[in-house]
């Protein structure tokens, strides 16, 4: 009786690492590789998020803008277009000039899906209902058509030094995109209690608030390149600022 009981748990034990063998196997197969990584047929919302750093946009006859060169792929007939400089007006034309940033933006139009990326970067969506935020001219991924962007300046040599002199503030019904170096946090400004940041880890705030650049530069800091520990965004009022893990320099990319 016992020596029967003894088989049984052996075949049982050899089903089990059978299966366990063939699962393993079956796993790093082509058919598997595609099955796990291929596009998600069931869900087409306008703007809906393909993998955590990645963007799908399913457009329908309309056109969207998204950062130059974040285009991974796309499938349907989508035609790109550059922004052009007069874009935004005359206004902004200075401020792309001064800032270096002529050609940020590429509109995408036609019927299909199209996905966008930035650098392994994570994507934050949010719709904006009649609302203003700020962005960090870096870190806008895409926006609707819908939705109005106008290019802000810190007006201090501060700001330029430390990467923080180019902003757009986006207005309007829509969808925006923006891209973080991972997990964001949401730093909250209540009244009396300030909140200062690192300009380089700063990455979006409300539309109300007005940042302004506190220093402690000295002389022979001036001679190198600025840090969050010599130039701050110091916010005040009533809103929130999006912050991320991650100190980018801008000047320094190509």
């Amino acid at each position: 009786m016992l020596s029967l009981f003894v088989f049984q748990m052996i075949f049982l034990l050899f089903l089990i690492y059978n299966q366990l063998i063939k699962k393993t196997m079956s796993e790093y197969t082509l058919a598997a590789f595609v099955e796990k990584t291929q596009q998600n047929e069931r869900e087409h919302d306008y703007f809906e998020l393909e993998k955590p750093q990645m963007l799908e946009i399913n457009l329908n006859n309309q056109f969207v803008w998204t950062k130059n060169g974040s285009m991974v792929g796309y499938v349907g007939n989508i035609k790109f277009e550059r922004e052009g400089m007069l874009s935004g007006g005359l206004g902004n034309l200075l401020k792309k000039t001064l800032t270096g940033e002529g050609a940020k933006l590429m509109k995408a139009s036609g019927t299909g899906r199209l996905y966008v990326a930035d650098s392994g970067k994570k994507v934050q969506i949010l719709k904006l209902e009649g609302e203003s935020i700020c962005v960090n001219g870096n870190d806008i991924l895409a926006h609707d058509q819908t939705i109005k962007n106008e290019i802000t300046m810190l007006k201090s040599i501060a700001g330029m030094m430390s990467g923080g002199l180019f902003q757009v503030r986006l207005t309007g019904n829509g969808h925006v995109a923006i891209s973080t170096h991972g997990d964001p946090l949401t730093l909250l400004v209540k009244p009396g209690e300030p909140v200062f940041t690192d300009p380089n880890a700063t990455v979006a705030w409300s539309g109300n608030l007005k940042p302004e650049l506190k220093t402690n530069v000295s002389f022979k800091s001036l001679l190198g390149r600025g840090s969050g520990e010599e130039f701050q965004m110091m916010f005040q009022g009533e809103g929130w600022v999006l912050i991320q893990p991650y100190e980018e320099v801008y000047f320094q990319q190509k």
